[in-house]
């Protein structure tokens, strides 16, 4: 018998499930590219270009703001087990990053950061894109005014006992944004019609976040990781995933023969439970998701 059509996606760990809908759409899409006979890889960035174009996600058009309340800085990735592997990080000015990230993968490079990523975008005929979504506006609010210590928001220790004030590195001075106002990744796994796996990863960032900041989306095992025994995917803190290589961990569970639910399952168990973290995945045994959190998610497997 010939492998499964299989794809899982995630709209974030900490993203309400009323937004389900568009991670049904995105896994329809990305399916919809491997009952083509397309490859994993095209089904995985079909469902993360889907939900980078939907707006209630923190990626592409729907990424959150840095602290300063203007930029929006944006990573990505993708991987598969044909050899394609690139990534994006800090990338300003474009809708798609995902698509960014597939060409530097067509290139010698597998990360390409900043200024010279947004250029590269250029080059290869990605046009200027800037939007801000009101739900964005409403988190960065929020968070500037918890920063104020006139809200409720709710930060990690680590930014709760931050001087930010001081290590503050935006252009605009960190007065201005405190006088106008009184995070999540997406992601998708698939595995195609010849057994080929692939991952495609996209965020906005976490919040609140300082300029050039970049977490665990584009770098390789950490937020992503694709090779003969699957693919998989991670959401939440990234300051926290990569201390534990996350998705490289999951992976070698999945080489030493535990169940996919079981590896992932792991996973989400390696961090305190104040911690938000959510993991989709696909083997040749099926696709499947784990998470501490709320986390919309949608497999499909036929």
């Amino acid at each position: 018998m010939p492998p499964r059509l299989m794809i899982a996606v995630h709209g974030g760990v900490g993203n309400t499930p009323a937004n389900l809908d568009g991670c049904i759409k995105a896994a329809e899409l990305g399916m919809a590219k491997l009952h083509a006979g397309e490859d994993a890889l095209a089904g995985a960035l079909a469902a993360a270009v889907a939900l980078e174009d939907d707006g209630r996600f923190n990626a592409g058009s729907g990424s959150s703001l840095r602290m300063d309340g203007e930029t929006i800085e944006m990573d990505a990735s993708v991987m598969d087990t044909q050899g394609r592997l690139g990534a994006v990080a800090a990338l300003q000015r474009v809708k798609n990053p995902v698509l960014v990230a597939r060409e530097v993968a067509e290139t010698p490079h597998w990360l390409i950061v900043g200024e010279g990523a947004e250029r590269f975008a250029r080059v290869m005929g990605f046009p200027e894109f800037y939007t801000v979504t009101e739900r964005a506006k409403r988190i960065h609010e929020k968070v500037m005014e918890a920063l104020s210590s006139e809200g409720d928001y709710d930060f990690q220790d680590e930014w709760r006992n931050f001087d930010y004030k001081r290590h503050w590195n935006f252009k605009k001075r960190w007065q201005e944004v405190a006088t106008q106002h009184g995070s999540s990744t997406i992601g998708a796994v698939a595995m195609d019609a010849n057994g080929h796996f692939a991952v495609a990863n996209s965020t906005g960032g976490s919040s609140p976040m300082l300029y050039g900041r970049v977490g665990d989306t584009p770098i390789v095992g950490c937020g992503f990781y694709a090779g003969v025994q699957g693919a998989v995917a991670a959401t939440g803190i990234g300051e926290y995933i990569v201390q534990h290589m996350l998705c490289r961990t999951v992976y070698g569970w999945l080489e030493a023969g535990m169940p996919l639910q079981e590896a992932l399952d792991h996973g989400v168990a390696l961090f305190p439970k104040e911690i938000d973290i959510g993991l989709i995945g696909v083997s040749r045994e099926g696709a499947a998701a784990s998470d501490n959190r709320q986390m919309p998610t949608h497999v499909m497997m036929n």
